[in-house]
């Protein structure tokens, strides 16, 4: 069951990169709410917030390596409830979308723009990244909570 759920979103992330590299990759960007959201081609070489530009190889053996530790301490220690299996399957996913386009392109494909009314201008980001971010979040409280083991729901 995790296997679907990853691939899933991992499909739904790459379907909504392929349709931002059709519409917007080479015209301007698509406004959905006036002064807060549009959708904004961007070829991100660095990781979150632009850091480390170009040092593609080294997120790619990173990301590798993440992931396949994230899988084998699930596997071997098979004590995780559903929620906490759910935030991880959120960020192995996002890690692979994005994954999949350092190696298809040599970048992550963003495209979601955030604006705070002019306030504050958000970096922007894709689904992958909201994946990774959520999972993670939603993991942290449960190790906050020390809710994360099977019979602790």
């Amino acid at each position: 069951m995790h296997i679907i759920i990853v691939l899933l979103l991992v499909v739904i992330d790459q379907i909504s990169k392929y349709f931002v590299l059709e519409l917007l990759k080479f015209s301007n960007s698509m406004i959905l709410i006036d002064n807060f959201l549009k959708l904004n081609y961007v070829e991100n070489r660095g990781a979150a917030f632009g850091i480390l530009q170009n040092q593609q190889l080294f997120f790619i053996i990173i990301t590798s390596v993440v992931i396949g530790a994230v899988v084998i301490y699930r596997i071997k220690v098979n004590g995780f409830n559903r929620v906490a299996n759910f935030s991880l399957d959120l960020i192995i996913a996002g890690a692979l979308g994005n994954l999949v386009d350092r190696l298809r392109f040599n970048y992550v494909v963003d495209f979601i723009d955030v604006n705070f009314w002019g306030f504050y201008d958000f970096p922007v980001f894709n689904f992958a990244d909201i994946c990774v971010v959520v999972g993670t979040l939603l993991l942290a409280v449960l190790i906050i909570l020390d809710r994360y083991e099977i019979d602790k729901i």
